[in-house]
């Protein structure tokens, strides 16, 4: 967690009140960047950083957000400014046409600022430490997994040194108010007994069992629980970071916001969700059927309300068409019950720092999972990657995790990414094709996510995808 933050706010001098001017002072890991870190940052140009950090920032400011529309978002604050203004006694932030809901009174809320400054503090840090230091070959599976680490390191989020007690979950930003509340109800049981939350930090699933957490930490009297928050830059825009997150953490891209939950987790919750959260199951399913990772201990429970367990038939189906019943024993279906979910993950925690113990390895950081470079590499989603994919069932099991994940990443990013979504206006539909049971399969399991409305909030979903006949 960042440093605390001091903000002095100037009078809001635009006539709409939906938008605020305003100036804002960090204290602490970020009092000072050099010239050069200031230059980068307010490079505009081809290879600076400003169109991200402009990009990432006003994302952390529109929090709270019921949009999952960036284009709408980028249009709306389309005069959205921020400047760093280097000063001798350290810099400060100054925001033009900033969204007004930051503010309170005139001054930015305090969790607000803490992600802005987090925004901030991992982009500088992955531009010099990871991409331009030399030290690291982004293409070699060690040298990626020690990059994430420092980056987990540098947000201190990797401070903790306790029992295994991090569960990660997994969900959809667009889900039922039922399914919302059930996720509330699982998180409430989780605090209860202790345990922190981490997710990918937006709403609906993500945002519910934090909600519930923090209520049964405090029942506890637990003071200190952690909320952590991993995202990227091309999803934080439809995903900004809901307000209980107080760890926010940026990397990079999606495979690495998937090595960090699963190399940071001791356990796996997931809710219902649409194709992102089949994504992150396929990418945890395909590691953990590694015959290097045969003993790794990682409790995973798929769970919701009673209204949800169609949905959750037909996904175990279709990972027993894909994957096989070896991966349908590495987790456990339950329905309409917080406490066992609570319960399960409580026993899967003591295996968990049972073997950690066993092998000598760091509960904070699991780096005894091996995780091969298909699901490591980043996958450029393009109508001609996606029609490549290898998707047939008489692959190796890995295979097909990674290129089904891949298939996933290309329909989050048609949905929800606006690089995907340029792509989907000018190209139409991302072609599909491959192994003729697969497809079947596949279309049937889209075609429900798409009536139960988990592929998007805002507007009519028009789908991105195209199964070949």
């Amino acid at each position: 967690m960042i440093c605390s933050l001091g903000i002095a706010a100037m009078k809001t001098i635009v006539e709409a009140e939906d938008f605020i001017d305003a100036r804002v002072t960090p204290q602490g890991i970020l009092e000072n960047l050099s010239n050069e870190e200031v230059a980068k940052l307010l490079d505009r140009g081809q290879g600076g950083l400003y169109p991200l950090f402009r990009q990432c920032a006003l994302a952390v400011l529109n929090s709270g957000s019921n949009s999952d529309d960036p284009r709408a978002l980028f249009d709306k604050y389309r005069e959205f400014d921020i400047r760093i203004v280097q000063q001798p006694w350290g810099i400060n932030l100054e925001l033009t046409h900033a969204p007004g809901q930051a503010f309170v009174d005139g001054k930015m809320i305090r969790g607000v600022r803490e992600h802005l400054f987090a925004v901030l503090r991992d982009i500088v840090y992955t531009a010099n430490e990871i991409v331009e230091s030399g030290r690291f070959d982004l293409k070699q599976p060690k040298d990626i997994t020690n990059s994430l680490f420092r980056i987990l390191r540098n947000a201190r989020v990797l401070d903790f040194k306790g029992r295994p007690e991090l569960i990660v979950c997994w969900g959809g930003h667009s889900i039922s108010r039922e399914e919302y509340d059930y996720t509330k109800s699982v998180g409430y049981e989780l605090g209860l007994r202790g345990l922190d939350v981490c997710t990918g930090c937006g709403p609906g699933a993500m945002k519910g069992p934090m909600k519930g957490a923090t209520i049964g930490h405090a029942k506890q009297r637990i003071y200190n629980g952690r909320y952590i928050g991993l995202t990227e830059p091309s999803i934080v825009a439809a995903e900004p970071p809901n307000p209980i997150v107080n760890h926010l953490v940026i990397v990079p891209d999606i495979e690495k916001r998937l090595e960090a939950f699963v190399r940071l987790g001791h356990g796996i919750i997931v809710f219902p969700g649409g194709v992102g959260t089949a994504e992150e199951i396929l990418h945890l399913l395909g590691i953990l059927l590694l015959p290097e990772n045969a003993k790794q201990p990682m409790p995973v429970v798929l769970t919701g309300p009673r209204a949800a367990a169609p949905y959750f038939e037909r996904l175990d189906e279709f990972i027993g068409l894909t994957l096989g019943h070896e991966a349908q024993a590495r987790y456990r279906i339950i329905i309409d019950d917080a406490t066992e979910v609570a319960r399960a993950m409580m026993t899967g925690l003591d295996a968990v720092r049972h073997h950690r113990k066993s092998i000598d390895d760091a509960y904070n950081f699991n780096w005894t999972l091996d995780i091969p470079p298909a699901f490591q590499l980043p996958f450029d989603v393009t109508h001609d990657s996606v029609a490549a994919l290898d998707l047939y069932l008489d692959r190796p099991v890995h295979v097909r995790a990674a290129n089904l994940r891949r298939m996933f990443s290309a329909l989050v990013a048609g949905n929800i990414k606006e690089p995907g979504i340029r792509q989907i206006e000018a190209k139409g539909p991302f072609v599909i094709k491959g192994d003729r049971r697969l497809m079947q399969a596949l279309d049937s399991l889209l075609t429900q996510f798409v009536a139960q409305k988990r592929m998007k909030i805002s507007g009519d979903y028009k789908p991105v995808y195209k199964i070949a006949s």
